[in-house]
């Protein structure tokens, strides 16, 4: 049995978890759309100021959406006493690193095509832009990939829903600080170059964090 495809049994076996249960994409689903309608009676109909606090306000509900979701990638094992019977199996650390992190971007990536449609409506902004799309998409490769090694760590602890925003948050400021700035540039309406320097900022950050995610995960999981 092929690296990925145990990557993709992994993968596969979260995603029918998630159909069965709905815990995870249900449950933060709701709360995405919660703070968007919250936001959107806040902050009014005036154009000029919906248009310079989206960004934030989309950043912002994606993070803490992101956070709950993360939350829940190795506690069912846990709870279960199943993440011991996946160490034992023949499969490789790095294979479990993918495979619960291609699962977790695999719901994130749900939840916010649901939210963002619903964001273009209540606050009449191009989010479903071809820049806002491919933004939302590197961002969470990233926040994916960074989230799912901190929730290994946090999942020892005993506070664990308390541990993983105080320990990853910190850590994604780069990248969604990135994703703010591009946003609002793609909503004003600049060009990809005008982008540019925000995606190579989205894109190296990527690149350095699944590499080292990758790499210590191994050291995290036997903890």
């Amino acid at each position: 049995m092929g690296f990925w495809r145990k990557v993709l049994a992994i993968t596969w076996k979260d995603a029918l978890s998630e159909v069965r249960t709905r815990e995870v994409v249900s449950s933060v689903l709701v709360f995405a759309l919660l703070v968007i309608v919250v936001f959107n009676f806040a902050f009014g109909t005036r154009q000029e100021v919906v248009t310079a606090i989206a960004p934030g306000l989309l950043w912002v509900t994606f993070a803490f959406a992101g956070v709950l979701s993360l939350n829940r990638a190795f506690i069912p094992e846990k709870e279960q006493g199943c993440l011991e019977g996946l160490m034992v199996c023949p499969v490789s650390r790095g294979a479990i690193y993918v495979g619960k992190m291609l699962a977790s971007l695999l719901f994130m990536l749900v939840i916010e095509a649901v939210a963002l449609p619903i964001f273009a409506f209540l606050f009449n902004l191009p989010v479903l832009s071809l820049q806002i799309i491919v933004i939302t998409i590197l961002t969470t490769v990233g926040f994916v990939a960074v989230g799912t090694l901190f929730s290994a760590l946090a999942v020892n602890t005993r506070a664990r829903e308390m541990v993983l925003p105080i320990l990853f948050l910190p850590i994604v400021v780069p990248i969604i600080i990135g994703a703010v700035e591009s946003s609002g540039l793609a909503l004003s309406g600049k060009a990809w170059a005008d982008l540019s320097s925000w995606l190579q900022i989205i894109a190296a950050f990527n690149v350095i964090f699944l590499a080292v995610s990758f790499l210590v995960f191994p050291f995290v999981i036997e903890e």
